[in-house]
């Protein structure tokens, strides 16, 4: 099944326009101002998870000056290659710029690359471009580019338009369009934002067995987000090695550096909040379509793209794109294609020539994979003999550095700390 969605008239127009529009031209934008002294400039990262760690090491451990604004997520701002910790404001996105542009003025770092972690950061940054590329290098594109990568049902549309397999989709506009919606089960209910946090956007999609529960969990995420942004689709069944991606660091929708990978590991089993062990691999459907988006959107900056292969027709679907940092980036160091530098060195007016991940190279992220790993034990699809060899040969930890060993230490302690302060508050 593919999803019947079409985009207007006026959004085929735009898309088309983006797409022929100098694909091999550096945008003005991701170099600055060139009176902007390029040798005293840094990074400014937003947010302090995991994801963002491996960023400001990339840069550290280059002697870019690296600052972080924490949000929840503490782990970026311990980093030995962190130079200066300042809070994020849990506050409105006008307020937020306020706060980015007052730090450029404070601390003179007009001219800084602004790297953000998050789907949310990335659409403020996006959305705010204008203003922000005044005072920053901005690592990603304007709000009329990033939408379509940001906001699933336009994500859907332009796949399903431009012949990328999609899964069938369906955005009601009623709880009577549910009750009469003529699907297969199981369906998964899923936002197609999610600017705020709650169960629905934690979970990223809640699996529904029957028509009784699709529309008990229908009124309930009413409750959580904007019916409209409410997307029910098919379920694709498979683990995580049925999960390929794509990522690079495009300009005007050409590739410069990218990889294939293998999410070979993923918790929860069937169906991943987020990966758990990443492989790269040789795989060159995936990478068409992942090229194919990129060009069609003519995407700059840092870009996953995410896909699963439906055992029932074996045809590759694409699940969901993250137009910034991803959280095993830092795979494609050992790769070859250390992606967060390689974007640094974009910034900077840097020329080079494109870049493919090695296949083979692992990442793993020690915390969850454990839970993940006796997951698949428990169920006879994993031997405890095959878990512990895939731990060795060339492989990234997600958090753990020889050369900066407080992240890796405090990383468990850190996220109880967290679970409970989100139950107590």
């Amino acid at each position: 099944m593919t999803a019947r969605l079409s985009l207007t008239r006026k959004e085929q127009g735009a898309v088309e326009d983006r797409a022929l529009s100098s694909p091999n031209r550096v945008p003005d934008w991701l170099l600055g101002r060139p009176e902007w002294n390029t040798a005293n400039s840094g990074a400014l990262v937003i947010g302090g998870d995991y994801r963002s760690l491996g960023t400001v090491r990339s840069l550290g451990r280059h002697k870019i000056p690296v600052w972080v604004l924490v949000d929840d997520h503490l782990l970026a701002g311990l980093s030995r290659y962190t130079q200066r910790r300042l809070p994020w404001p849990e506050t409105d996105e006008a307020k937020q710029v306020e706060y980015l542009l007052q730090l450029s003025e404070t601390h003179n770092l007009r001219g800084w690359a602004l790297i953000p972690s998050s789907d949310e950061t990335a659409a403020t940054v996006s959305r705010y471009h204008r203003v922000l590329r005044d005072r920053f290098r901005l690592t990603l594109p304007p709000w009329e580019v990033l939408q379509w990568a940001y906001d699933k049902r336009l994500t859907y549309r332009l796949a399903s338009m431009r012949g990328i397999p999609c899964p069938w989709t369906r955005i009601p506009g009623s709880r009577d369009e549910v009750e009469l919606l003529n699907c297969r089960f199981p369906v998964i209910l899923k936002p197609a934002v999610k600017p705020v946090l709650n169960a629905l956007t934690v979970a990223r999609a809640w699996r529904v067995e029957n028509r009784e529960s699709l529309l008990a969990s229908y009124d309930e995420a009413c409750r959580m987000v904007d019916p409209s942004a409410i997307m029910i689709q098919e379920f694709i069944p498979g683990s995580g090695e049925e999960q390929f991606s794509y990522a690079a660091l495009s300009v005007g929708g050409r590739p410069l550096a990218s990889l294939t990978a293998r999410r070979v590991r993923q918790y929860p089993v069937e169906f991943g909040r987020f990966s758990t062990f990443v492989e790269t691999v040789d795989n060159q459907e995936v990478e068409e379509w992942g090229r194919r988006f990129l060009s069609e959107v003519g995407f700059t900056g840092l870009i996953e793209l995410e896909f699963k292969r439906d055992p029932s027709s074996r045809q590759l679907k694409l699940l969901d794109v993250n137009p910034r940092i991803w959280g095993w980036h830092t795979l494609g160091r050992r790769a070859g294609v250390d992606f967060s530098y390689l974007l640094w060195r974009l910034t900077q007016g840097d020329s080079f020539q494109e870049v493919t991940g090695r296949p083979g190279i692992r990442w793993v992220r020690m915390s969850t994979d454990l839970a993940a790993a006796l997951s698949e034990i428990r169920h006879g699809r994993l031997s405890a003999g095959a878990y512990l060899r895939s731990l060795f040969g060339p492989i990234e930890s997600a958090v753990f550095a020889v050369d900066d060993p407080l992240p890796g230490l405090l990383e468990v302690p850190l996220s109880a700390y967290q679970v409970l302060k989100r139950r107590w508050v």
